[in-house]
């Protein structure tokens, strides 16, 4: 077999490979949605389907900050302003125009695309602390915004008086039911792509960059290009978790767009892991978990939760999956070694 030959049948086993791969997922992620579906019929606890809308809104935004800090290496301080612009444009949309859902939701990407192409335009170029703050900078800026312009956002009271839900395609998100299903969906869609994007060429392509971004650029990579291509796409995802929030808190405040939401996804990031795909989504599980355990029974949770961060930080040195993806190589690579 020549050379040629052997690279042409390496390319056809590693397109075959991918698609198998992106079938698997696919496959995944039905079975994920049918069984979070069939949830509402084994229970009638209301708190477990909030909780679930919940872990829908913070994952998918947790998810895509990990597109960021994870696969490309750049840490944003400021990632919570899109989940406050998703939240607010579709609320205002809602509110002030009466269109359908599905316009807003499309309204709302769009407004979030044209500012995370602005801001991602001037930050991707920065070096990576510069880039953290200046994320943070504009987040202040988006957030001091909401609260000044008291006509149009609320102030700091925020968008009162609900969300109007006017039903579209059989679904109307006023039932509770039908709001957790719609929520679910977005969920396994949103990660699906995310997933689908970690596991492309592009995907690599970040990798490459967060490993070394100078190599990367004397091969050929456009490097600001790709960063600023996740940075949009990242945001989009972020947006679509403030929308969830939106609809299910029926309205939008001003602590969506704070520093601390942003603060929120970092900490969960470090909680789950960020080098496998799923860290996020247990980040977030856990976050809510201990947020409304450790509520309920003390009034210091701040302390709890820095003795959290301090134990995965100095104890783990990696988040949970991190952790677990690790332990389970070395042991798999120890039963190789010994048979």
């Amino acid at each position: 077999m020549s050379e040629l030959q052997a690279e042409q049948a390496a390319l056809v086993v590693s397109r075959t490979e991918a698609k198998s791969t992106r079938y698997r997922d696919v496959l995944i992620a039905l079975i994920a949605f049918a069984v979070l579906a069939l949830l509402p019929a084994l229970t009638s606890s209301k708190f477990l389907l909030d909780f679930v809308i919940r872990c829908a809104s913070y994952g998918l935004f947790a998810t895509s900050l990990n597109l960021l800090v994870g696969y490309t290496g750049l840490t944003s301080f400021g990632h919570g302003m899109f989940f406050g612009l998703g939240a607010y444009g579709f609320g205002l949309m809602m509110q002030k125009t009466g269109v359908s859902v599905p316009v807003a939701f499309a309204v709302s990407l769009l407004i979030t695309l044209v500012i995370a192409g602005v801001i991602g335009a001037i930050c991707v170029r920065l070096k990576e602390i510069y880039f953290a703050f200046v994320t943070l900078a504009f987040q202040m800026l988006i957030h001091s915004t909401i609260l000044s312009w008291v006509s149009f956002t609320g102030g700091d009271q925020g968008l009162r008086g609900g969300i109007p839900r006017p039903p579209f395609l059989g679904i109307d998100l006023s039932n509770h039911l039908h709001l957790y299903i719609f929520s679910c969906a977005l969920l396994v869609i949103g990660l699906l792509l995310m997933r689908q994007i970690a596991q492309s060429p592009f995907g690599y392509t970040l990798r490459m960059i967060r490993d070394n971004a100078t190599r990367a650029s004397f091969i050929g990579i456009d490097v600001y290009r790709a960063k600023l291509t996740i940075f949009v796409l990242a945001a989009l995802f972020a947006s679509v978790g403030g929308m969830i929030m939106a609809l299910f808190v029926s309205g939008a405040y001003p602590e969506f767009a704070y520093w601390t939401i942003s603060g929120e996804g970092i900490f969960i990031n470090m909680l789950g892991g960020v080098t496998t795909f799923l860290g996020p989504m247990v980040g977030t599980v856990l976050l809510l978990i201990l947020n409304d355990t450790v509520t309920r029974v003390t009034e210091y949770h701040g302390i709890v939760l820095g003795t959290v961060i301090l134990f995965f930080a100095i104890g783990l040195r990696r988040g949970l999956m991190d952790f677990v993806f690790e332990w389970y190589v070395q042991r798999r690579d120890a039963t190789r070694e010994r048979d």
